[in-house]
C-alpha cells in the first residue's frame, strides 16, 4: 500500500507540474498572439493623411502613440544651462540674465528681445509674439517655426524651392498672415519630416535640401556623413540628394539639421544655409566673407550701433557643432539622444516628446553608457560648467574690445584707422555668438567649443590692443 501511495504521489505530482507547464506556455503563446495583433493593428491607417494635412492631430488618429508623446512638448522644461522652467507666459530673457548679449547686439533686434527656448510647441507662437517683430522682419524666418511647405507650394506655382526663394521679398507679418489664411499655422508637424504614405523619414526644408547638395560638392571631409562619401566616389550625375542617398541613420539627423542650423533669412537675399565650404566655424565665416549683396557690397547681418563694425549674426547651429563632435563621428544620430526608442506595448517607437537626454537619462545615454544617472548628469554639466566659465571670459573680453573701440572714436579715430580692429571685432563674436545661439553649452562638442571660444577671446584682445594703439598705427 505505501509503493502504491508513493506511486501515486509521484503521478499527481507529475500532473501537476504538466497542468503549469502548459498553462504557462498556454499563456505564452496567448500573449505572443496579442502582441502581434496589437502591432498588426497599430500599423493599420484609420484615415487617410496628404501633404496637406498639417495639423498634427490628423495624423496622431493613425499613430496615436508618436501622437502622445509629441502632444508633451507643451509641457515646460529645464536643465541647469537651457530650457524654460516657467509659467506658460513668454520664456525669460536671456538678454537680461546676460546683459553682455544685449550690447553685443545692439543695432540689431536680439537686443530688443531674446529669450530661452521652449518646446516645438511653442516654436510658431514665441516667433509670432517676440519683440523683434517691431523691427523689419524677413518672411524667411518662417522657414524653421511653421509646417510652411503648402505656402512655398503656393508661392512658388507648385515648385516649393522657387517659393522659398522669394519668400524673403515678403514681410514675416505678410507670410504669417497667409499662413493663417491658408490653415497651416502649425508648429513643426508629422508632415515635415514624414512621408503621409509610409511614414518613411525624408527632408522637406528648401534650405536644408539645397545647403547639404551645396556642402556635398564641397571639399571638405565629412566622415561623419558616409553617404556624402560614397556620393563623391561615384558618377555625380545626379546632385546629392538626402531623401535618396542618406542612410537612415543619417536621416535621423538631417530631419533635425532641417531647422537646427545656421542660416541667413533677412531681406536682401534668399534664405541660405552657408555650407559651401564644410560647416566649422571659420569655414562658414569664410562662406559669409565671401558673399556679396545684390547690389555687389560685402555682406554683414547688421552694423553695431557702438564700435560700427559690419558683425554676423549666429542663429542656433546644433547641427554644425554636432558633425565635429564624437557622437557624429561614433554614427550617434540626434534622434538617438533627443528622441530614444522606447516601447509601448508590442511597438518600439521613437520617442517625440523631444528634449534634452538629461531629461531622459535612462533611455537617451545608458543605452550607451554603462553609469549611473547621477555620474552621467554630472559628467555633462561639467563639461557645460567649463563651456559657460569659458564663454563668459570671451564675453568680457568682446566687451573690453567694444570699449575700446568706443574710446578710440571718442578721440577721434576714424573706422578706416580702426579697421582692422573692426575686423577683430567681426571674427570675435561671430565666434562668441556661434557657442552661445548653439543649444547644448558646449556638450555637442566639448573640445570644438573650448576651440571656437579661445579664439574668439585671441581676436578680441588683438583687436583690443589694436583699439588702444590706433594712434601709433
Amino acid at each position: 500500500m505505501k509503493d502504491l501511495f508513493k506511486k501515486n504521489r509521484v503521478y499527481i505530482a507529475i500532473c501537476f507540474i504538466i497542468i503549469i507547464a502548459t498553462v504557462l506556455v498556454t499563456s505564452l503563446l496567448v500573449n505572443i498572439m496579442e502582441r502581434k495583433t496589437e502591432t498588426k493593428y497599430s500599423n493599420q491607417n484609420r484615415v487617410e493623411v496628404t501633404e496637406n494635412d498639417t495639423d498634427p492631430k490628423k495624423w496622431g488618429i493613425n499613430w496615436p502613440k508618436q501622437y502622445d508623446s509629441y502632444k508633451r512638448t507643451v509641457q515646460a522644461t529645464q536643465t541647469k544651462f537651457g530650457g524654460h522652467g516657467g509659467s506658460e507666459s513668454l520664456p525669460a530673457e536671456k538678454i537680461e540674465r546676460d546683459p553682455w548679449l544685449k550690447r553685443m547686439f545692439l543695432g540689431y533686434a536680439f537686443s530688443i528681445d531674446y529669450r530661452d527656448r521652449r518646446g516645438h510647441a511653442y516654436m510658431l507662437t514665441d516667433q509670432e509674439n517676440t519683440k523683434r517683430l517691431t523691427k523689419p522682419q524677413s518672411g524667411s524666418c518662417l522657414h524653421c517655426h511653421a509646417t510652411v511647405m503648402p505656402l512655398y507650394k503656393k508661392l512658388g506655382n507648385g515648385d516649393a524651392m522657387k517659393g522659398m526663394e522669394v519668400s524673403h521679398k515678403s514681410s514675416y507679418q505678410e507670410l504669417n498672415k497667409k499662413l493663417h489664411e491658408m490653415g497651416h499655422a502649425n508648429p513643426v508637424s508629422c508632415v515635415d519630416c514624414h512621408e503621409p504614405g509610409t511614414m518613411k523619414l525624408r527632408v522637406t526644408r528648401p534650405g536644408f535640401i539645397k545647403g547639404i547638395t551645396t556642402l556635398a560638392s564641397s571639399n571638405t571631409p565629412l566622415p561623419h556623413l558616409p553617404s556624402i562619401e560614397r556620393w563623391r566616389k561615384g558618377t555625380k550625375n545626379n546632385p546629392y540628394d538626402p531623401n535618396t542617398d542618406a542612410s537612415q541613420t543619417e536621416m535621423r539627423s538631417f530631419v533635425c539639421g532641417q531647422c537646427h542650423v545656421e542660416y541667413y533669412c533677412g531681406g536682401k537675399l534668399p534664405l541660405v544655409f552657408p555650407w559651401g565650404n564644410g560647416l566649422k566655424v571659420e569655414e562658414v565665416e569664410t562662406f559669409f566673407n565671401e558673399l556679396k549683396f545684390p547690389d555687389g557690397t560685402d555682406f554683414f547681418d547688421y552694423t553695431h550701433a557702438q564700435t560700427t563694425a559690419k558683425l554676423l549674426k549666429a542663429q542656433h547651429p546644433e547641427f554644425e557643432l554636432w558633425s565635429q563632435g564624437i557622437h557624429a563621428k561614433s554614427g550617434v544620430a540626434c534622434a538617438d539622444c533627443h528622441m530614444p526608442y522606447m516601447r509601448d506595448g508590442a511597438t518600439k517607437v521613437s520617442d517625440h516628446w523631444v528634449r534634452s537626454p538629461l531629461l531622459n537619462i535612462n533611455r537617451a545615454c545608458q543605452t550607451c553608457h554603462h553609469f549611473s544617472e547621477d555620474e552621467i548628469k554630472a559628467r555633462v554639466e561639467n563639461i557645460q560648467e567649463k563651456n559657460y566659465k569659458l564663454m563668459q571670459r570671451a564675453a568680457q573680453a568682446l566687451m573690453d574690445l567694444i570699449d575700446a573701440i568706443e574710446q578710440a572714436k571718442i578721440a577721434g579715430a576714424t573706422d578706416e584707422q580702426l579697421k582692422t580692429a573692426l575686423a577683430m571685432h567681426r571674427k570675435a563674436q561671430w565666434r562668441l555668438d556661434f557657442i552661445a545661439a548653439e543649444n547644448s553649452m558646449g556638450f555637442h562638442a566639448p573640445q570644438e567649443a573650448a576651440r571656437i571660444l579661445g579664439e574668439a577671446v585671441d581676436f578680441a584682445r588683438q583687436g583690443q590692443l589694436l583699439a588702444v594703439q590706433w594712434k601709433s598705427r
